[in-house]
């Protein structure tokens, strides 16, 4: 597994990290705890040191991936989030400062630590001054308890503020062949500040692998159940760029997971998805895409065939969609 780091001030971490909200939310039941720590524990000894957690997870994920780590804690990465009323995303932003201070604590003693080595916004609070939520992490870094800075979907202006306070280390936001906006502002920014890019999603929730199309029924609890872009006509609509992802796939004897992620990797040195699954063949699969070098004109034919097809669908119902980008 190669390393890249995350900008002029974040750590050297694996190429792909392990997104582990999928373990316990967001896309139905959670997996069995030992289920959990074991596959976490694989993607270890296959090359993964970055790995992304979040309060909002639920305390079972946190504490999933600070068992699964301990016995290796120092050779790796971990990612945790801030920023929910209570720790639930469905309750409204909470970035104050005693809020701030007490995630810190719980998730110190959820992930088995006595550092968080990159602690995230998760939601920009429009009710708390960016100056003094990154203040407050500047704090937690001064007495050793957080070690980067990070900010999740966060705008132009908030990450300017931000940044100006406490040095930002990575940003976390949606990034994929199916959702390419950040390259109209925000890449270009990190790129100025030299802050890394934590592409989360790469795989369009799933869409982008191949295993999706508009027959699929998805678990009662699943997220995709309300986003836009999931309905069957979206899907049925957006199979075109799952198609074109078989073809180059089929060319490179590669999938079209692995040609996605590649094409991620192949952006900027900067960039680290952090592609989730709770299946150890999925793992593999996705690890398989730091073999898959897709050349200058693999990258070419991909954008010109990209100009050519709309995607339909939100990446997120209206509600949700106004806490981005702010």
């Amino acid at each position: 597994m190669q390393t890249r780091t995350l900008g002029k001030y974040g750590p050297t971490v694996s190429a792909l990290g392990l997104g582990c909200m999928g373990l316990s939310f967001g896309y139905g039941p959670a997996v069995d705890r030992r289920q959990g720590i074991a596959l976490i524990r694989e993607a270890f000894e296959r090359g993964i040191t970055f790995f992304d957690t979040a309060e909002a997870y639920g305390a079972l994920n946190e504490e999933m991936l600070g068992e699964a780590v301990a016995p290796f804690r120092d050779r790796v990465v971990l990612a945790t989030k801030f920023g929910f009323k209570n720790g639930d995303s469905k309750s409204g932003m909470d970035s104050r400062p005693e809020r701030i201070r007490a995630v810190a604590e719980t998730s110190l003693k959820h992930l088995r630590t006595d550092r968080i080595d990159l602690f995230y916004q998760h939601r920009v609070d429009p009710d708390v001054p960016m100056e003094d939520m990154a203040g407050t992490v500047k704090d937690l870094i001064a007495e050793g308890k957080v070690r980067h800075f990070g900010l999740s979907e966060a705008g132009v202006e908030s990450i300017r503020r931000a940044h100006a306070v406490q040095s930002v280390a990575a940003l976390q936001s949606e990034y994929s062949l199916w959702w390419r906006e950040p390259q109209k502002a925000i890449l270009p920014l990190c790129e100025e500040l030299g802050i890394g890019f934590v592409p989360f999603s790469p795989l369009g929730k799933g869409f982008l692998t191949g295993k999706i199309d508009e027959n699929t029924a998805f678990d009662k609890d699943d997220f995709r159940n309300i986003v836009p872009r999931f309905s069957p006509e979206a899907r049925k609509a957006n199979q075109a760029l799952v198609d074109l992802l078989g073809r180059i796939a089929g060319e490179r004897q590669a999938t079209p997971a692995q040609i996605a992620l590649a094409w991620l990797l192949a952006q900027k040195p900067w960039i680290v998805p952090i592609p989730g699954t709770t299946r150890l063949h999925r793992l593999e699969e996705n690890l398989g895409a730091g073999n898959v070098e897709l050349a200058p004109q693999d990258l070419e034919r991909i954008d010109t065939a990209l100009a050519r097809i709309v995607i339909a669908g939100d990446r997120y119902p209206a509600h949700l969609q106004q806490r981005i980008g702010r």
